[in-house]
């Protein structure tokens, strides 16, 4: 029987190229133990022609941050007519967008943190969000260019000036306090959570991906049964309400003592990492799922058309 043909695409130019290295061979790994035909490919330079050329059945998408999860790759992927894996062109790009991501949650009453556009520094020097605060680009993941001011600095204004330099603008988030909960869906259902205690000041780049940064992962996660069911429940009301496919890893902030509301949801990850150090993989492990498992059950999954369906959700909610 002839074996399936499977690209893995990886690497890429954005700001995560290292992390979807990482993925990408792990995902190629498993996929050969598995059974199927396997090349990997980075996603730079002629890589399109490249793809062409392989002719593969699937397209297994290992890409990070911009042009792999915001849309762009999936476009492509679409006009191609490969069937690929995880979310489509429009919940990827609305999901990438946290702007629009944060209205989207405000509309079906999903809390997430109070924000503030910031467009210049004469903005952020007039917000009312107050510290300690949380400064973002509107369209990268892992961290990138995530910053935590817990008191007024000098400092606070040159990031911003520094950052404002490379992207058009910035999300300027209230911090929520409390607990790092992330948890992962698997199509329809809300796999699990787990709790996330960086040593660093927060959950950056390095505290996901550095094994020397000492993160520690906890589950099950150790709260209140019903407030942990509330977060499954909306990490999967999010992976819904934008459309998604295929597996999500939504970030929550938990506030135990807060009198108004708990649960902050801070977005959702359609491209969530498969690394040694990757949450989604160590949560599907601890419910039974093998990461060999779990690689089968995202390529079983590709299809192609997969925006119609966050199309006709976004449209019923507008």
């Amino acid at each position: 029987m002839k074996k399936e043909k499977v690209t893995v695409l990886m690497g890429g130019m954005s700001a995560e190229r290292d992390v979807s290295l990482d993925s990408g061979k792990a995902c190629a790994k498993a996929l050969v133990e598995i059974g199927f035909d396997v090349t990997t490919l980075d996603a730079k330079d002629d890589f399109i022609e490249k793809l062409i050329k392989n002719k593969p059945d699937k397209v297994f998408n290992a890409l990070h941050g911009r042009f792999g999860e915001d849309g762009s790759i999936q476009g492509l992927l679409e006009h191609l007519k490969i069937p690929y894996t995880h979310s489509g062109i429009l919940s990827s790009a609305i999901a990438m967008d946290k702007l629009t991501s944060k209205r989207i949650f405000k509309d079906a009453k999903i809390s997430s943190p109070e924000y503030e556009v910031i467009k210049s520094l004469e903005d952020f020097k007039s917000s009312k969000i107050g510290y300690p605060c949380v400064v973002k680009p509107n369209n990268e993941g892992s961290s990138v260019g995530v910053y935590v001011f817990n008191e007024p600095k000098k400092s606070d204004e040159d990031t911003i000036v520094t950052l404002l330099k490379k992207y058009n603008f910035l999300i300027l988030e209230k911090y929520i306090p409390g607990r790092e909960i992330q948890v992962a869906v698997m199509g329809s259902k809300a796999l699990g959570g787990i709790e996330i205690v960086p040593t660093r000041s927060f959950y950056d780049y390095e505290a996901k991906y550095s094994a020397n940064a000492k993160t520690q992962h906890i589950i099950p996660v150790k709260i209140n049964e019903g407030d942990y069911k509330k977060i499954l429940d909306i990490a999967l009301q999010a992976h819904n309400i934008l459309g998604c496919r295929g597996v999500t890893r939504s970030d929550f902030r938990y506030n135990e003592s807060d009198k108004v509301n708990k649960i902050y949801i801070l977005e959702v990850n359609t491209q969530p990492g498969m690394t040694s150090l990757s949450l989604v993989p160590e949560i599907a492990n601890y419910y039974g799922i093998s990461f060999n498992e779990l690689v089968k059950w995202i390529i079983n999954d590709a299809s192609i058309n997969r925006w119609s369906k966050q199309r006709d959700i976004f449209f019923s909610l507008y």
